[in-house]
């Protein structure tokens, strides 16, 4: 019998699906190369690995879920989520620096006249959510994340030019976040197959810092895309890889030659199972950004505790309202 250990410590699943569920969107594999020439390629001798890269990543967190009511207007209590969100910026040109980071708090709900949630520890800002499903306060969640993901991008700097020497880096699907120029995403885990079988035969066979052919993905987010895998034991045919992502904003030719930028630089960047659970896929910049992140959101049980305060006299008030009045000032109401 022969088996093999997923890399992955067991609480973060696997990195591929068993199964991989095939893609709904069209995908067309002969942008770079026609379907019968793919193989494995390593980037070429004349390709310039990236000066700087800069790695972004944005943390988020459901910091209480709750029931909005407001004096405005009839109806019950509206669901909604207390939220907080981080992103950050992290530089690496020789050493790794932090140069921009930011937090938000957010409540999600379809109130449209709800307003903020103050505590001694932060303020949460009303966000009117569409509809009460809880995939749409998700959604809201995700997106306000990605907006403070470009700005702290925008903020430090770390916009990439072609041609200039740098390289960002956003964690997981570039979806919305396209609109950084030059921006490649980079998908750790795999649940969906985006290849055939001569594809996914191509991946097998790719070895550490080599890629398939850049293809397209259509759909709602239509983009570039290929596989790269980083070092790591071979101990089966997914094993250290990521799928990365590029804009329709880049030129065919100019994505193939990112591609090779990227497989050129990112696997030194690639983690140890030693020292991260998720290794090689969570490169070590982004799991650093990570952990600061979370750092900045601050303790979730105290942030718990300081909402739960805050709505106490809220409740309060809004039982004290419900309270008969009296029929004249002074008077006793009639029983």
């Amino acid at each position: 019998m022969r088996f093999a250990v997923e890399a992955w410590a067991p609480e973060y699943g696997a990195a591929a699906d068993p199964v991989l569920e095939a893609t709904a969107e069209e995908v067309d594999l002969s942008v770079e190369a026609p379907v019968a020439d793919w193989g494995p390629r390593s980037p070429p001798p004349g390709v310039a690995a990236p000066a700087e890269v800069c790695f972004v990543d944005g943390v988020r967190r459901v910091d209480a879920r709750v029931w909005v009511t407001t004096g405005t207007g009839p109806g019950p209590p509206r669901p909604g989520i207390c939220a907080s969100y981080a992103a950050g910026v992290v530089r690496c040109d020789g050493a790794a620096e932090l140069t921009e980071a930011s937090v938000g708090r957010r409540l999600f709900c379809p109130v449209v006249d709800a307003g903020p949630i103050d505590t001694p520890h932060g303020r949460w800002s009303p966000h009117p959510v569409p509809g009460e499903d809880p995939n749409a306060l998700s959604l809201a969640l995700q997106g306000a994340m990605a907006d403070l993901e470009h700005q702290v991008s925008m903020a430090a700097g770390a916009v990439a030019a072609g041609g200039d020497g740098r390289l960002l880096v956003l964690d997981g699907p570039l979806r919305d976040r396209h609109r950084l120029p030059g921006a490649v995403g980079f998908v750790k885990t795999h649940h969906r197959s985006y290849l055939p079988d001569p594809g996914l035969a191509v991946v097998a066979a790719l070895a550490p810092g080599q890629r398939t052919p850049v293809f397209l993905i259509g759909g709602r987010w239509s983009r570039w895309s290929w596989y790269l895998r980083l070092p790591t034991p071979p101990t089966h045919d997914w094993a250290g890889v990521v799928r990365c992502e590029a804009s329709l904003d880049v030129a065919a030719p100019e994505a193939a030659t990112l591609a090779d930028r990227v497989a050129l630089v990112l696997p030194r960047f690639a983690s140890a199972a030693h020292k991260d659970s998720r290794a090689p896929q969570n490169l070590y910049p982004i799991g650093g950004l990570e952990r600061d992140l979370r750092h900045r959101l601050g303790d979730p049980t105290l942030m718990l505790r300081a909402l739960r305060s805050a709505a106490a006299p809220a409740s309060a008030v809004s039982q004290e309202s419900q309270r008969e009045p009296a029929t004249a000032a002074g008077s006793v109401p009639a029983r």
